[in-house]
């Protein structure tokens, strides 16, 4: 049994730590892309652009993997609370995957070895991560999950990263940013409930940070070698200050990274559930009318 029982009324201790007010329910959303989306979709910048194509190549195998670690166990999980929570992770993350591949298939259109970086991240994961006992891989999961829900708080705090997102593609993020931070701890309270530990979440914090660097660089360093004739030193230097300089996209979250390193942590330690009622009205607009009736989907297996 995973319950634990309060010491005054013999109770069972909810395992689940999100917030009664916020919900974690999956929402196909239907995006398209076509040849009105710009090459460079972010502040018209190839370096930048290339770097997040890699990071959304990343998302369907990797969430596929979250997926798989946190199903290891759901069977154990007696909460109704988590055990709702954890339907609605693996339902959101099904949504994230087929939008995901929607905008890679674009990507791939553009003359982007797309099939290729797949192929070398299905190795990484099915050949080494799935190769791992099953709290360990669960640990992977918790780590990445904390850093999508960092860069998902930075893109739905800062006005200026969403401003330069092209209007056709900052519906996908924004949507992608809220649903993240709705669940964004639903697999560390698994990971507690089934023994999880301080060491062990930390040593795979520090592994999956250098992985995802090294995998979403090789990536990103591939696309920008296809188009390496709209490259320019200007745009490199331009972006790499705006992603690791002062207040830079990526280096600003450094801060938030250090606090998974506390004994005590927890993804709800900052409570930013305002952005979710911020952006989701407004996000709902952007529903394909076949979709806002329910979900015709399937879900990851």
């Amino acid at each position: 049994m995973l319950n634990t029982k309060s010491a005054d009324n013999n109770t069972p201790v909810s395992q689940s730590h999100t917030p009664d007010h916020v919900s974690i329910k999956p929402q196909r959303m239907g995006f398209e892309f076509g040849e009105n989306v710009p090459r460079y979709w972010l502040d018209n910048s190839p370096f930048i652009s290339h770097t997040m194509n890699a990071l959304s190549v990343l998302f369907p195998l990797g969430e596929q993997f979250f997926v798989d670690s946190v199903r290891n166990y759901r069977d154990q999980i007696t909460d109704p609370k988590l055990k709702e929570e954890v339907r609605g992770f693996i339902g959101q993350e099904a949504m994230h995957s087929l939008e995901h591949i929607a905008m890679n298939q674009h990507v791939r259109d553009q003359g982007m070895p797309v099939e290729d970086m797949e192929k070398q991240l299905e190795i990484l994961l099915n050949s080494i991560a799935k190769r791992l006992p099953r709290r360990h891989q669960l640990a992977i999961t918790c780590a990445l999950e904390h850093m999508t829900a960092l860069m998902a708080n930075m893109l739905l705090e800062r006005d200026d990263v969403r401003d330069d997102m092209h209007e056709t593609m900052r519906p996908l993020w924004v949507w992608h940013a809220i649903e993240e931070t709705e669940h964004k701890a639903v697999t560390y309270d698994v990971y507690q409930q089934v023994g999880g530990n301080y060491f062990e979440r930390s040593f795979y914090q520090v592994v999956t940070t250098a992985l995802l660097g090294v995998m979403g660089s090789y990536f990103s360093a591939r696309m920008m070698w296809n188009d390496r004739k709209n490259l320019s030193v200007k745009d490199t230097a331009k972006s790499l200050w705006r992603m690791w300089g002062k207040d830079g996209t990526f280096s600003s979250l450094i801060p938030n990274w250090l606090e998974y390193f506390k004994p005590g942590f927890h993804p709800w330690d900052h409570d930013n559930s305002e952005l979710i009622a911020k952006f989701k009205a407004e996000i709902e607009g952007y529903i394909a009318p076949q979709y806002r009736k329910g979900n015709k989907s399937r879900t990851l297996n």
